[in-house]
């Protein structure tokens, strides 16, 4: 099998659970958050750094690698883990929401979306066929259906034709997937509209897909939305089944998403605000480029032992960024890569030890959100 994925342990007194996710290249626990490598890297890391922070399973966007280096030269390289040298396993996005963000540069039909590259306004297509073909050749372990995202906010009579669209396009990407080794999941669309999170999810479980994303949140709408559909929507999904929410990498949302039942998260977040000079830490974000830390010799997080926490301060680490020096968006990527995989396994940990809620009280005691 492409994928077997088994809940080891659930807890009595939410949704949260541990699990195990098996792939063709390697097992992993969940709840687990990937890194995002968009166009084969995890922006400033190589492959052994993101293992070294603790990371085993990243993402990375059919949509960019589709335009730059291609598909078939990744194919012809012996596919995207040899390309990239990394030999855990990964997951493509459809490339559904990249497409769907251009807005004016792109045009839906039942067929698919025609569209102009970001990149040199070339034309192109994409139909569900199109992007099952570009994972296949791509060779990911867990590649998604081709989805329309809704926007934020959108009318009900927008969201409804929106989720009936990704159900039918869900149907046409499984009649097309072929390969054994890789597995395809579907992702739930709606909005915020209760009655259109339930239908697609309903529609979605009768095409037997062996895993399920919750896609069309964290674009713009409250936090408190967000939970809410979360709340309505695991409730549909197979329970013996990994669910994913797409999109989501705050640690607040973090420990939110595990306590009510999501399996596996990504987001750019820990990556791109790194790159802005702000790291997180159990306090909240941290903007070390901000002149108040230029004498400020203390870790980013005294309480973190990263690699960037156990050698460098912030003064140090605020100068190099100031300077325009690599290093310094370097450190405070492994930083904030490094927080988020320690704060998963701390909520493994919690789960296994039947204490998540009671983690959660403790978590936001501290934290500060944004």
């Amino acid at each position: 099998m492409a994928l077997d994925f088994s809940v080891i342990q659930q807890d009595k007194s939410c949704r949260a659970r541990l699990g195990l996710l098996h792939t063709t290249h390697g097992t992993v626990e969940t709840p687990i958050f990937m890194p995002v490598g968009t166009q084969a890297a995890v922006k400033t890391m190589t492959p052994e750094e993101v293992k070294e922070v603790g990371g085993r399973l990243i993402l990375s966007n059919t949509y960019h690698l589709y335009l730059r280096p291609g598909h078939e030269l990744i194919r012809e390289a012996g596919g995207l883990h040899r390309f990239m040298n990394w030999d855990g396993p990964i997951l493509t996005d459809s490339g559904g929401f990249q497409v769907f963000s251009l807005g004016p540069l792109r045009k839906i039909s039942e067929e698919g979306v025609t569209f102009r590259s970001h990149i040199d306004g070339s034309e192109h297509f994409f139909s569900p066929e199109k992007a099952v073909e570009v994972q296949e050749s791509l060779g990911s372990d867990i590649a998604m259906v081709f989805d329309e995202c809704a926007p934020y906010p959108c009318n009900h009579e927008y969201a409804l034709e929106a989720l009936q669209r990704t159900t039918r396009w869900a149907g046409r990407c499984k009649d097309a997937h072929r390969r054994e080794d890789q597995a395809l999941f579907g992702i739930v669309q709606g909005s915020t509209f209760a009655d259109l999170r339930q239908k697609s999810a309903l529609e979605l479980v009768e095409l037997d897909f062996p895993g399920y994303a919750i896609g069309g949140l964290s674009v713009g709408e409250p936090k408190e939305a967000m939970y809410e559909m979360l709340d309505l929507t695991v409730g549909f999904l197979p329970a013996e089944k990994p669910r994913y929410l797409m999109g989501v990498g705050s640690p607040d949302c973090l420990v939110e998403g595990v306590v009510r039942g999501i399996d596996m998260f990504d987001c750019v977040l820990p990556t791109r605000i790194a790159r802005n000079g702000t790291v997180l830490t159990h306090h909240g974000k941290l903007v070390v480029r901000n002149a108040e830390y230029a004498r400020d010799f203390k870790p980013l997080d005294p309480t973190c032992d990263c690699y960037a926490c156990r050698n460098y301060s912030r003064a140090y680490i605020r100068h190099l960024i100031k300077a325009g020096e690599v290093l310094g968006i370097r450190l405070t990527t492994i930083h904030n890569l490094h927080f988020i995989q320690k704060l998963m396994q701390e909520i493994r940990d919690a789960i296994r030890q039947g204490e998540i809620l009671e983690y959660r009280d403790k978590f936001f005691e501290n934290y500060q959100q944004a």
